[in-house]
């Protein structure tokens, strides 16, 4: 221990218990910390003391060792995907010594990746800390301009700016637009002009979709509360002066915007189960939307094929594993094309899950899921299957673009074993080029295996099983399980620098695909949604107990982790089988599950989780499996939780509460911890530096509490 902590405490500090009883549906529920749910000088001050006491547990030999070795994994250069537009093509990069990525404009693919492009957007430059950070862009048509959104602290509040591509200058800021994304923004092209750059006419401004601030109230001016706006290219307003498109927008519905420079699609997307269409197409400072394809329990992803003057939608509409149809657009924006049997089938349904569809010139790319790792095909206009790209063993892509007016597209490819590469695709014949790729090197052989652990009810969970080569499933291996199990989440095989200690250690990865996600089709998000919650942690602890009974981990050193909807998954394990772990990281979590809706995001989740207040049966298997009113008083496993005071998704007080509330119950002798960081969210916009001490701090609790040496360089 330094010196500094000498004074630290070397036990929890103690938590008022100040009971709040209330009734809910005919039962009496009783909250020792509902006074934790405040942000008042009282809590401050708890948490500066939980802070102090989990550095003490957090300072070991395990720690300062692979902070060192962190520094240099974590400084390694990192390559965003490409998006083409126009004859330009836009990406980040974040050299080693960069707290933030720093946004490049390139003429030629060759260039990608270098510093021989326009450097439009620096936040390594901007004040602050490095907490400061550029979350998104969107390039303008024909890439003249590019939009981005700017958020402080990972508060995902967002300043919108317009740069010029040419010279790098801000012409445009829409401040406070709230929680914009890059899908809720869309450009309006111009008069027609000349297609290349330099010639292009001024856009004539973008849609945008605007919420209330995360200080608001759930409803009214808060997150939740979202209109659809117009922006006029060059008018200098605020977004409360801005046309408005839309503001009928509920609670549970989250819009994405898709255009083609002129024709605006949007999609409702209500609950992660179901989504409707509107559009419109005209004067866009008069726009006001029309339905498309509404009231189908189906979900539909639009994209607007302008070129061909139609519709493509990715649907699950009579095909739980998706295919693409398609409409003329006309059609579908008259309302000529109102039911999914007016589009005609581009693509049939298979045996993989679509993820959705982008196009390339006079062909279209399509990403598949298969057993939970990433199929790229390619198709002609007409739907007719080519070829499909060559990819290595359990991959997984994103950032997949096409070029409009070249036989080309651009992916980002990863594995468990392979560090991200940006590549080029050549659309002839599915070969693929690395233009660039993280300068992670791997000096050992990392060997994945699919496996699959019958789960309580008899279904069969699949779970990617990753370590050394030469490691053999004798029963004497520490292993760390995560999963996630919602929100049509997919997880799938990703290289993480930070793991490679724990693997070169030892140590046997795990990552289980749950129910709740769609891995395996919108049946295996249902499985696990709502009422069938708790199919999800009886998957994870499946496989845990897989883990032990085939060798491939020590049934005495399994740990688990999970962040968010997956730190939900690990409290609900630590609190039905304390016994059955470790260790437990547990990531800005959803604990409380009878007051999750009344908080930030909260309410727009009640679809996937129900609504604890509303509905009498969904209360009743909330009830049954919250983490916070279901804690025993146990032995727990060694417990770090997590959370952000800057976090607008998951509000920080789950994490306090079930602190609190675990330290109280706890009978055991590992410690149970609360980590909380003052300049940070739910973990987007994150400098370097802060990985760096985060995943230092995770990994050595980790091989401190599984009994791991740190391995040398």
């Amino acid at each position: 221990m330094s010196d500094s902590d000498a004074d630290a405490p070397a036990t929890p500090p103690e938590t008022p218990r100040r009971p709040v009883t209330e009734e809910l549906h005919g039962e009496t529920i009783e909250d020792p910390y509902r006074w934790l749910e405040t942000d008042d000088e009282a809590v401050r001050e708890w948490t500066d003391a939980q802070n102090a006491y989990a550095e003490r547990v957090l300072d070991t030999p395990e720690r300062a060792a692979l902070a060192e070795r962190f520094e240099s994994l974590g400084r390694v250069g990192e390559y965003g995907p490409v998006t083409a537009a126009g004859d330009r093509l836009f990406q980040e990069v974040r050299r080693p010594a960069d707290e933030q990525p720093v946004l490049y404009a390139y003429d030629d693919a060759a260039n990608v990746g270098t510093d021989a492009g326009t450097a439009l957007v620096d936040p390594n430059a901007w004040d602050g800390d490095g907490t400061v950070s550029m979350d998104w862009f969107v390039p303008g048509p024909e890439g003249r301009y590019l939009a981005y959104g700017v958020a402080e602290g990972g508060d995902e509040q967002y300043d919108v700016r317009v740069v010029d591509v040419a010279d790098g200058e801000v012409v445009e800021t829409v401040a406070d637009a709230g929680r914009t994304q890059s899908t809720g923004f869309a450009w309006v092209a111009g008069a027609d002009g000349e297609s290349t750059a330099e010639a292009a006419p001024d856009p004539r401004g973008f849609y945008y979709v605007t919420t209330g601030t995360a200080d608001g109230d759930a409803g009214a001016d808060g997150q939740l509360d979202k209109t659809i706006r117009f922006h006029e290219f060059g008018a200098d307003t605020a977004p409360a002066a801005d046309h408005v498109v839309a503001d009928d927008v509920g609670e549970t519905t989250w819009p994405t915007l898709v255009t083609d420079g002129d024709a605006l699609v949007v999609q409702y997307v209500e609950g992660w189960e179901r989504a409707d269409l509107y559009g419109y197409r005209g004067d866009p400072s008069e726009a006001t939307l029309s339905p498309v394809l509404t009231g189908h329990d189906a979900m539909f992803v639009p994209t607007v094929d302008g070129d061909r003057d139609r519709l493509l939608l990715v649907a699950d509409h009579d095909a739980d594993f998706g295919r693409v149809l398609a409409a003329p657009l006309d059609d579908a924006l008259a309302g000529d094309a109102a039911a999914p049997d007016d589009y005609a089938e581009l693509v049939a349904e298979t045996d993989a899950v679509v993820r959705g569809v982008d196009l390339a010139g006079d062909r279209i790319l399509a990403h598949y899921h298969r057993d939970a790792s990433s199929e790229v095909v390619v198709f002609d206009a007409d739907g007719a299957r080519e070829r499909a790209v060559d990819l290595p063993a359990f991959p997984t892509v994103h950032g997949l673009d096409g070029a409009s007016d070249a036989p080309e597209a651009f992916l980002v490819v990863q594995s468990f074993a392979d560090p991200p590469s940006v590549r080029r695709v050549d659309l002839a014949d599915g070969s693929t080029e690395t233009l660039c790729a993280q300068s992670t090197a791997v000096d050992f052989d990392v060997e994945v295996s699919q496996e699959r652990f019958e789960s309580a009810d008899g279904t069969a969970v699949p779970a990617f099983v990753v370590r050394r080569g030469d490691l053999a499933p004798d029963g004497d291996n520490p292993a760390l399980l995560t999963g996630y199990g919602g929100f049509r989440v997919n997880r799938t095989p990703t290289f993480d620098r930070f793991r490679l200690p724990f693997l070169a250690a030892g140590g046997v990865f795990v990552l289980a695909t749950l129910r709740g996600g769609t891995e395996y089709g919108e049946a295996w998000h249902e499985a696990g949604r709502r009422g069938n919650k708790q199919r999800v942690f009886d998957d994870a602890l499946a496989v845990a107990d897989g883990l032990a009974e085939t060798g491939w981990a020590d049934p005495e050193r399994i740990g688990v982790t999970g962040g968010s909807n997956g730190g939900l998954l690990v409290g609900a394990l630590i609190t039905q089988r304390p016994e059955r772990f470790a260790v437990a990281l547990c990531h800005v979590p959803l604990l409380d599950m009878l007051r999750f809706h009344r908080f930030l995001l909260g309410a727009s989740w009640t679809s996937e989780y129900g609504h604890p207040e509303d509905d009498p049966e969904a209360f009743a298997y909330l009830r049954a499996y919250s983490p916070y009113h279901n804690a025993p008083e146990a032995a727990y496993p060694a417990t770090m939780f997590t959370t952000a005071l800057g976090d607008t998704r998951v509000h920080p007080s789950h994490a306090r509460k079930t602190t609190a509330l675990v330290q109280h119950l706890h009978t055991g002798d590992e410690p149970v911890i609360l980590r909380v960081e003052d300049d940070a969210g739910h973990g987007v916009g994150k400098p370097t530096s802060m990985r760096v001490r985060e995943n230092s701090e995770r990994w050595g609790f980790v091989f401190d509490r599984l009994g791991l040496a740190v391995p040398g360089e």
